[in-house]
């Protein structure tokens, strides 16, 4: 799927074809951000966060209403959309900026509360107080305005403790900027570095990446640098560049929320790319469930070509680079680099086996590089900052940031970016608040379905790709889940177990058959009959063993990494958690109370007046018992369902 032309005025600065000398120069930078500035100073400006998790939480009719209260002339401001800051917990956001003063968030915007802070502030210029997230920084690089006197108490963004140990390169722009808007990425330095790049020589900006340090976001780390020089030195007239936009982790949508929010990033870092290693032609792999993302992809794509910025001639250099947009099915499997390439190619999206590796015949048997959405976002920066400037963030083999997709038992749930070498702890309690509930935090699953568990004991553990291979997880792509004391760990491994297995390709007999075993081994731990309670069988002794043997074969013998990493959840699972494991298999108990089949229901007769609310409710008639007397749950008519706890008034009934 291409980009198509729209119709939309593209830039007011770059009127006709832009120049390396243009862009160089700062003059459009200046321009743009005298031309905001100036569209600042006459009237206030609102932006709503429009990403994905805004629309979610029915940020289209808090701008509907505005667009209302602007017709009726009840209010005259300048709506802009942005996407998302990651501040996900106080979603719909907006953002508003007055003349003269701070740009200011408001959070949890409900249709009730925007009416409050349009009488309250937009009519009569009093702050509301209690829908106030904080100071965001002015816009679009002027410095902070000061904090007006009748603001005393009124925090900056960069104070609060959610944003206070986060380092935003990548997602410098996110929330703040309109992503339709090429005036606006270019008041914050667009494109500047695809004009730096292109007066270097094509090996010098390989070796600027090189040095940086940089490494693959997408999961495995694979040096940035060292793929793009494979790529460079092959002598192929024709070579492709490739965004794996295929975010099939569940729970994580890093990815997703950078090409909603700053789209143009994506575009100059694989642009910059392209140049590099001599490509054409780039290819956008990005799934069709991203339908936001993908028309605001195809919009920066179109602005780009009007301007220069893509085509045969870009700023007048005579290098050409495209890019085409690529849809995916959403096949989990599609994020291995090989089936990637077949389903751009119109194949199945299946692995095949390695070598000749992509960057030496990849797309079309062409040479092809393939970096993830957040590896091509660090790019910029670092060819307009330089590679020390980047090198010098992180720890020794991990250099730079981490986005995060932090969800789970946690109070402040959303979108983070940390210097590598941040511990665990911080991130959970310090950027997230802690636990949900005050609750006692159990583990942390990181690096989504090929990751693995890290309990209390390893929160000290630093977030850089080395230690966390050495704890049994690994980097991902960015997913962080947090759970409490009250998750079943066996479960957790469970789920991811039955995620993989339906998203195998199908193609290796360890994974196809290998992962359906696995699954069949959960679910017998997790669903034994009640008869077997107490009862150690030489078959239930073996089970771990069995277990453990089985996730190290498919480990061992599966034809691609997708395969390969598949039992890390049970293998981590089992490495810090092999009491709950024993529980389950031996003693016929889930201890956080979660698996329904080996929990029993009873009525503890001191507490049970009669009432009979139970025995009216149970939807399989398993309580019996007269009015005003205990009653009573017949175990073998009991489903599990826990409706009789959940109505009882007097607690009568427990769970074991």
């Amino acid at each position: 799927m291409t980009a198509t032309a729209v119709t939309a005025p593209v830039s007011q600065v770059l009127r006709g074809p832009a120049t390396i000398a243009d862009l160089l120069s700062g003059r459009p930078m200046d321009e743009a951000a005298k031309l905001l500035q100036a569209e600042q100073d006459g009237r206030t400006i609102v932006y709503v966060g429009l990403g994905t998790c805004g629309l979610a939480s029915g940020g289209m009719d808090i701008w509907n209403k505005l667009e209302e209260l602007n017709r009726s002339g009840r209010i005259a401001v300048t709506l802009k959309k942005t996407g998302c800051i990651g501040y996900c917990q106080h979603e719909v956001m907006v953002d508003v900026k007055k003349p003269g003063r701070p740009r200011v968030s408001f959070g949890s915007v409900t249709l009730p509360r925007l009416e409050k802070i349009v009488s309250s502030y937009l009519e009569k210029d009093e702050l509301p107080r209690d829908l106030v997230l904080g100071i965001s920084e002015s816009y679009p690089s002027g410095p902070d305005f000061e904090i007006p006197g009748d603001w005393a108490g009124v925090p900056r963004f960069k104070d609060l403790p959610y944003f206070k140990k986060q380092l935003r390169i990548v997602l410098g722009n996110c929330g703040t900027l309109d992503p339709d808007s090429l005036d606006e990425y270019l008041a914050r330095g667009g494109y500047r570095a695809l004009a730096k790049a292109l007066r270097m020589p094509r090996k010098q900006v390989v070796a600027e990446v090189t040095a940086s340090g940089l490494r693959g976001r997408g999961g495995g780390g694979f040096p940035t640098g060292k793929k793009w020089e494979f790529a460079f030195s092959q002598d192929n007239p024709q070579k492709y560049i490739v965004m794996n936009a295929d975010e099939g982790d569940p729970g994580a949508f890093m990815d997703r929320s950078v090409l909603e929010g700053d789209p143009h990033r994506i575009i100059e870092g694989m642009a910059i790319g392209g140049y590099a290693i001599g490509a054409t032609r780039g290819y956008i792999y990005v799934r069709a469930e991203y339908p936001l993302a993908i028309e605001k992809l195809n919009r920066a794509i179109a602005h780009c070509r009007e301007v220069g910025l893509l085509g045969k001639d870009i700023l007048g250099s005579g290098v050409e680079f495209d890019l085409t947009l690529k849809m995916g099915a959403g096949a989990f499997v599609c994020g291995e680099e090989t089936a990637l390439i077949a389903s751009i190619e119109g194949k199945r999206g299946m692995p095949k086996p390695r070598p000749p590796f992509p960057a030496v015949s990849g797309l079309f048997g062409k040479p092809t590089v393939i970096n993830n959405v957040e590896t091509f976002a660090n790019v910029p920066d670092i060819l307009w900052r330089g590679a020390s400037w980047f090198a010098g963030i992180g720890t020794g083999r991990s250099k730079g940031t981490k986005v995060f997709a932090l969800t789970g038992k946690v109070k402040l749930s959303g979108l983070i970016e940390v210097p590598m070498g941040i511990t665990l702890r911080e991130i959970i309690f310090d950027v997230g608040g802690g636990i949900l509930n005050d609750g006692t935090f159990k583990a942390a699953q990181i690096g989504g379905p090929s990751g693995g568990c890290l309990p209390t004991s390893l929160l000290e553990t630093a977030i850089d790709y080395d230690s966390l291979i050495s704890a049994g997880a690994m980097m991902g792509s960015g997913g962080l889940v947090v759970m409490d004391d009250k998750t079943c760990m066996v479960d957790v491994a469970r789920f991811f177990i039955n995620f993989t297995r339906s998203e195998s390709c199908g193609k290796c007999i360890p994974c196809r058959e290998g992962i359906a075993r696995l699954q069949e081994m959960l679910d017998k731990i997790v669903q034994a009959p009640e008869s077997e309670k107490g009862n150690m069988t030489l078959e239930r002794f073996k089970a771990v063993i069995d277990l453990r043997h089985t996730c190290e074969t498919i480990r061992d013998t599966a034809a691609c990494g997708l395969g390969q990493t598949a039992p890390n959840p049970i293998l981590s699972t089992l490495r810090y958690f092999k009491d709950e494991y024993e529980a389950h298999i031996y003693d016929r108990h889930c201890p956080a109370g979660k698996c329904k089949s080996l929990l029993t229901f009873r009525v503890q007769p001191e507490a049970c007046k009669g009432c009979g609310l139970c025995k009216k409710k149970c939807p399989n008639g398993a309580i019996v018992g007269e009015l005003k007397h205990s009653h009573y749950i017949v175990k073998d008519k009991c489903v599990r369902c826990g409706v009789c706890q959940e109505v009882c008034p007097f607690k009568a009934i427990t769970v074991s």
